[in-house]
């Protein structure tokens, strides 16, 4: 049985229900029906619905359910043994009608499907939507099919459009052969006018000239949007959605930069979250993942700090990958397919507990402590900045061995206008600003800790827009 009622839509940064209450999708990747086997891998060991059953016990609501143009209009199925359990239902299926199977079987379950355009042909990802002897029409109208094939099946809550843009592709040149988001617009229309219930998910593109950030991982980059965002014709159906890995898929510079890992934030607000943030579409990480999740490695040090930041910022997700054949991240599964990777689920727990958005509870209140006001450092991060504005997060570092609690900070705006802010109450006292957190988990400061996450965006004035006599405070 699902647990909330479709179709979903949108409103503001959240993911709604049917009845209008916000949820938060718990993804998995599970794929193999974009290679050449065109069925979801791991089906010559397991019976599919043992599968299914053991991806909903863990806490997923969701599976991201990769494909490839060419295995839909296939007859071919590889890969399984049909001895196995149910398995026998593929037995002289085609991969569109195995395809049905398991979506149904995923309702019954109580699972969600997110259907994911992964590949055009069999072998890669290409950098467009066309390409590999698939022409943009093939494209769309193989999504179109999609929808009208499963217009009325519940638990299919959208279309991944296309997976990882990269390499020619840009976001807002305006030139119809390169421009993704014109496409995204063009597909995403063309699915609505056939299934008006359906989810529009959007990736960002790769490195495109003139970007804010050194670099982004092939459809992690989305930083376009607040100036270009994708015109649906059904406004309320668009979600975007980028993907982020650490140093064991590719070692990105960002990763041996000398603020590393206190740099991932910035990277992440500019690069996609501003567009939650500021209300403009919610954002939902479509691939995520690592062999690691130490407390030591760059990647494991980088997969913690995201769990955290999904979390903290309520942000659904779909983790890359249930299946132990990823060759640069592995999987929920270990390689006997069977087993889980219990250090992997351990962290994961953190953001497969709750289904909707929640605050966090009040923390008990400290015992009282004297000025600590000189062990408690702010800094400004520059988050994103632009000819007529910029975004800025405050970093309050407690360098005390005690909690902070009933606390606030003073500052001058200067050359700047607020017109936007995040997690505090930013009030103009004539020439100055106090800032004051409104959510519970920002009140206490714990020992040893940084708090981040309260900020606020500005119009430049003039040149001295940065705030200055930055004053923190007990009250």
């Amino acid at each position: 049985m699902l647990s909330f009622p479709t179709p979903f839509s949108t409103r503001g940064a959240q993911i709604i229900d049917a009845n209008g209450d916000p949820v938060i999708l718990k993804g998995v990747n599970w794929f193999g029906m974009e290679t050449d086997v065109h069925i979801p891998h791991g089906l010559a060991f397991r019976d599919y619905i043992d599968m299914l059953t053991q991806i909903k016990s863990l806490g997923f609501n969701l599976i991201r359910f990769p494909f490839s143009v060419n295995a839909l209009r296939s007859s071919y199925i590889g890969w399984v043994n049909y001895s196995i359990g149910s398995n026998k239902d593929f037995q002289g299926k085609q991969p569109i009608e195995a395809m049905d199977i398991i979506i149904k079987e995923a309702e019954k379950q109580g699972l969600f499907i997110l259907l994911d355009c992964h590949r055009l042909n069999d072998d890669r990802i290409p950098e467009l939507w066309y390409g590999d002897g698939f022409s943009e029409a093939d494209w769309i109208n193989t999504w179109i099919m999609l929808a009208q094939r499963y217009r009325y099946q519940k638990n299919i809550i959208g279309a991944d459009l296309k997976n990882e843009p990269h390499g020619r592709a840009r976001w807002g040149n305006d030139d119809q052969s390169t421009d993704w988001r014109l496409a995204a617009e063009r597909c995403g229309n063309a699915i609505l006018s056939v299934n008006p219930d359906w989810l529009i998910i959007v990736e960002g593109v790769g490195n495109v000239p003139n970007q804010k950030l050194s670099g982004h991982w092939w459809g992690g980059n989305l930083e376009n949007v607040g100036n270009y965002p994708v015109r649906l014709n059904l406004p309320n159906k668009l979600v975007y959605s980028p993907h982020e890995y650490g140093e064991g898929v590719h070692p990105a510079s960002w990763f041996s930069e000398s603020d590393f890992p206190d740099n991932l934030y910035e990277r992440w607000e500019v690069g996609f979250h501003y567009i939650a943030r500021q209300e403009i579409a919610p954002i939902l990480i479509g691939e995520f993942g690592g062999f690691k999740v130490d407390t030591n490695s760059k990647e494991g040090i980088w997969q913690r700090q995201f769990i955290d930041f999904i979390a903290e910022n309520s942000l659904s997700f779909s983790y890359w990958s249930w299946n132990p054949n990823s060759s640069d991240t592995g999987g929920v599964l270990l390689d006997d397919w069977n087993s889980v990777d219990k250090s992997k689920l351990q962290v994961l727990n953190k953001i497969l507990i709750n289904d909707r958005p929640t605050t966090p509870a009040t923390p008990p209140s400290p015992d009282p402590i004297l000025n600590p006001d000189s062990q408690v450092e702010v800094k400004v991060v520059i988050l994103s900045e632009w000819n007529n504005g910029f975004c800025l997060d405050f970093h309050i570092i407690n360098n005390s061995n005690t909690d902070i609690s009933n606390w606030e900070i003073t500052f001058k705006a200067n050359e700047a206008q607020i017109y936007n802010s995040w997690n505090g109450a930013f009030t103009n006292l004539g020439s100055i600003y106090q800032l004051i957190a409104d959510k519970d988990w920002a009140r206490v400061i714990k020992a040893g800790s940084t708090l981040k996450g309260l900020g606020y965006c500005a119009n430049k004035l003039g040149t001295n827009y940065k705030p200055s006599e930055i004053q923190f405070r007990v009250k």
